[in-house]
């Protein structure tokens, strides 16, 4: 563990209240300029310390930082795999992990981020991912023998995975849209992108799943063109929200990935799409549709006014709520 990290977990242990730079430096056993050393870069990081003449440091108690030592402990040991390193800004996590998987990272490990400089969606579009509201995370799997369906179904764990975690810390309800959107209330709160990667030999090297939260409200509000279809999980700060959700999200993911036993009924349970009219948009025309339902390999059984049915494996569909 580096200086930094460990007097990290010190201020975290002693969240609130003030340590001298004397007593850490004592009790780390480092010398008083590395702790002030290590405090500027954790401050240059984002996070809330407070200095003062004659008391020492402190870390605000009601900050709600992204930390890897806050993450790690919601993780617990149930998967030691997984590797959470946090970073303040990134231009994308999916970059970070691709950069990562390129210098030969193990499965587990998961890029996070306070915010992205060029967040990306599905179909090209960018991901608005501003500082201090978001969790922006991406996970780095290796999955051996996997085929392009199971490939496909890992963004239906992440998404089943999201829902049950927002769930779980925020009493709210979350609603999937298909495919892969998570509702809270009708506004999206978060978004996924996988993405797969192939050797020469066309075997499978690595597949990225990307997962952007809306925490918070952002600063002054969500921008004109998302403000009245996106909305965040919490409605204000609370300490260690954001460590318990990545940390969940996280675990919830590793459990359906490992186990093999896929989520299809926990999809179902979450997809707010089947029953209702919706509108299939597809390369230079929309067509309105009845959704029937979600079959097992988790496509979008549509009904088209004329009476023929079609089964929607990737694509875009709009619905009014």
């Amino acid at each position: 563990m580096s200086t930094k990290d460990t007097v990290l977990a010190l201020f975290e242990k002693n969240k609130g209240f003030y340590v001298s730079g004397e007593k850490i430096a004592s009790d780390l056993n480092i010398s008083r300029t590395a702790v002030w050393k290590a405090v500027k870069k954790l401050q240059s990081e984002g996070y809330e310390i407070k200095a003062v003449t004659n008391r020492g440091y402190c870390l605000d108690k009601e900050s709600d930082v992204l930390t890897a030592h806050g993450i790690r402990s919601f993780l617990g040991d149930e998967y030691p795999c997984l590797k959470p390193e946090v970073f303040v800004t990134v231009d994308s996590t999916n970059n970070v992990c691709r950069a990562k998987a390129e210098e030969g990272e193990e499965e587990g490990y998961v890029a996070v981020a306070g915010a992205q400089t060029s967040g990306r969606g599905r179909r090209g579009r960018s991901f608005y991912s501003p500082a201090g509201s978001g969790i922006y995370m991406s996970i780095l799997l290796r999955p051996e023998d996997f085929s392009e369906k199971q490939v496909l179904q890992l963004t239906t764990m992440a998404a089943v995975a999201v829902s049950a975690a927002v769930e779980k810390v925020s009493g709210k309800t979350a609603g999937i849209k298909w495919v892969n959107d998570i509702l809270i209330e009708g506004k999206k709160v978060c978004g996924i992108l996988s993405e797969a990667f192939y050797k020469a030999d066309g075997s499978l090297d690595s597949v990225i799943v990307g997962i952007g939260l809306n925490a918070y409200p952002p600063a002054g509000g969500f921008p004109a063109g998302i403000a009245d279809i996106a909305a965040s999980v919490f409605d204000y700060p609370s300490p260690g929200l954001k460590n318990e959700l990545a940390a969940e999200v996280m675990k919830n993911f590793m459990a359906y990935y490992t186990s093999g036993t896929g989520c299809i009924e926990e999809y179902r349970k979450h997809c707010i799409v089947p029953g209702k009219d919706i509108t299939v948009i597809k390369p230079g025309e929309k067509l309105n549709a009845y959704a029937v339902g979600i079959d097992d390999d988790c496509g979008l059984i549509v009904r088209y006014p004329d009476g023929s049915e079609e089964t929607l494996r990737s694509g875009e569909i709009s619905i009014r709520l």
